[in-house]
């Protein structure tokens, strides 16, 4: 276990070895756990993050954390509310029981000022989908909305919700395939404009 008595650039670079360690994450979650009450913004997000990758592999052995990551997604500092939903993605898709008392609430995140916030929801959704995709039916529009985000790392991002709804649920894309289209053809963004590409691909090839 890391020394907590460490500084923080100390304690930082421990948990990035931790982080690249995954033989070591399962007798850690108790210690990634416990940095969450840290004085340090950086730190609480590493951590946030580093549970978040635990879970991926060891969902049961987070279960009782979910609680303390979901109180981050109010955070008034945009890093730890961003850092809070992808460790909620990881998470869910790992075991989406465990965060379905708060997937209702990821979705007031799509409009958040913070656009890493707004990114780290797309990116959040689309861990959660991988192996949960039925439930995203009834919320495409909000996934479309942000097709037309005004920033460019968030358009960039958003249409790979699309790619990985439309190998799994094409029919939840298909409504959107024209869309997607035009913006292929038209935005200004060359990744943006690849990634519609490979949405549309992704549905048409799963129809």
């Amino acid at each position: 276990m890391t020394n907590i008595f460490l500084n923080e650039k100390e304690l930082y670079k421990d948990l990035g070895i931790l982080t690249k360690d995954k033989k070591k994450w399962k007798d850690n979650i108790p210690f990634a756990s416990s940095l969450l009450d840290h004085g340090s913004i950086k730190i609480q997000a590493k951590a946030l993050w580093l549970l978040g990758e635990m879970g991926l592999v060891y969902p049961l052995e987070v279960k009782d954390k979910v609680s303390k990551i979901a109180l981050f997604i109010d955070s008034k500092e945009p890093l730890l509310r961003e850092r809070a939903l992808n460790a909620l993605g990881r998470i869910g898709r790992a075991d989406y029981k465990l965060i379905e008392p708060y997937w209702n609430d990821l979705f007031r995140f799509a409009s958040d000022e913070d656009p890493k916030v707004r990114l780290s929801f797309i990116w959040s959704s689309e861990n959660i989908a991988t192996n949960n995709p039925d439930i995203y039916e009834d919320h495409m529009p909000v996934f479309e909305k942000l097709l037309y985000d005004q920033d460019d790392k968030v358009r960039m991002e958003a249409p790979e919700i699309f790619r990985v709804l439309g190998k799994r649920r094409p029919q939840f894309v298909k409504p959107y395939i024209e869309q997607l289209k035009l913006i292929a053809e038209t935005d200004s963004n060359p990744v943006v404009k690849i990634h519609c590409v490979g949405a549309i691909k992704a549905t048409e090839q799963n129809l």
